[in-house]
């Protein structure tokens, strides 16, 4: 699962970079393939994990990687054929940072930032010379090797793990216990508190989950689906019953990566706005950039 982030103004990052340097950096040797309008726009084994802030890297890529296709700088309509003779400064653009737009056919997107060579740099960011940053979003799809990749790299300082278990896990919703099992799967993910999956049977009432139109993705789990919790609430005898409405509290996995397999279809409350006992004691609600 996986909020949503609001596109950044590129200017304003690239500026950013450069007067204050990225969290860190990490290179890696992994291929990294990048369709755009169903060309493969660039291809490299030398990408630059790039954290731009604290929570997840992004992928910078060298200007020399990407292939048979055009970056245009619209400030001086400067157009640049992107290949093997772009290490020559004449083929990018002399300003520190630029915003580009990249074409493909009669496709193009503006969410592209070009950083320039090492000489029109500030001491100290050399390791951004000549690269670039695509929005992760604008592309048909990316690749690590040969798999394809969702939302954003993955963190190789991040790991998943799933462990099942036969410890109770009961979950209440404002007092009302909504669901019990002894067979649940605890998703250990670096950084944010234990996941408890539960088998769809643990619910007490189906009737209370309704579908919500909610998706969100994260590039360890999948696409995620989501249920409202919705209970019924006396307000007096013999009076009509009022409903309390808990929206997207639930998620679920219909076709989660590989690496997450097992919690297909198993069910997941947040922690942050539910009451989860496990073993008879009551866990303390955590507080995330969730919810």
């Amino acid at each position: 699962m996986a909020s949503p982030v609001a596109k950044p103004d590129l200017l304003e990052l690239g500026n950013r970079l450069l007067k204050e340097g990225p969290v860190k950096t990490l290179p890696t040797p992994r291929r990294i393939r990048i369709l755009f309008n169903g060309v493969y726009v660039a291809d490299t084994t030398t990408a630059l994990y790039l954290w731009e802030h604290p929570h997840y890297p992004y992928y910078y890529i060298p200007l020399r990687s990407f292939l048979s296709t055009y970056l245009i700088n619209p400030d001086d309509s400067h157009v640049s054929t992107v290949g093997e003779d772009c290490n020559d400064s004449s083929a990018g653009v002399s300003a520190p940072v630029s915003v580009v737009k990249l074409n493909v056919g009669r496709r193009s997107t503006d969410r592209i930032l070009l950083f320039g060579d090492r000489k029109h740099l500030p001491e100290g960011r050399e390791e951004l010379a000549n690269m670039v940053r695509v929005e992760f979003s604008v592309a048909d799809a990316w690749f690590e090797e040969d798999m394809r990749i969702y939302v954003h790299p993955k963190d190789p300082f991040k790991r998943v793990d799933i462990v099942p278990s036969t410890r109770l896990v009961r979950v209440f919703i404002d007092g009302t216990l909504v669901a019990s099992t002894t067979t649940s799967h605890h998703l250990y993910e670096t950084s944010l508190p234990v996941r408890y999956y539960v088998p769809l049977t643990s619910v007490k009432n189906l009737a209370w989950l309704r579908e919500s139109d909610t998706r969100t993705e994260c590039p360890y789990k999948g696409e995620a689906r989501y249920y409202d919790v919705v209970l019924p609430r006396g307000i007096g005898e013999g009076e009509r019953q009022a409903e309390m409405v808990v929206k997207d509290v639930v998620w679920y996995y219909r076709a989660p990566t590989l690496e997450s397999a097992t919690v297909a279809g198993l069910l997941c409350f947040y922690n942050e706005q539910v009451d989860i006992e496990l073993d008879g004691v009551r866990l303390a609600r955590p507080v995330t950039h969730f919810k």
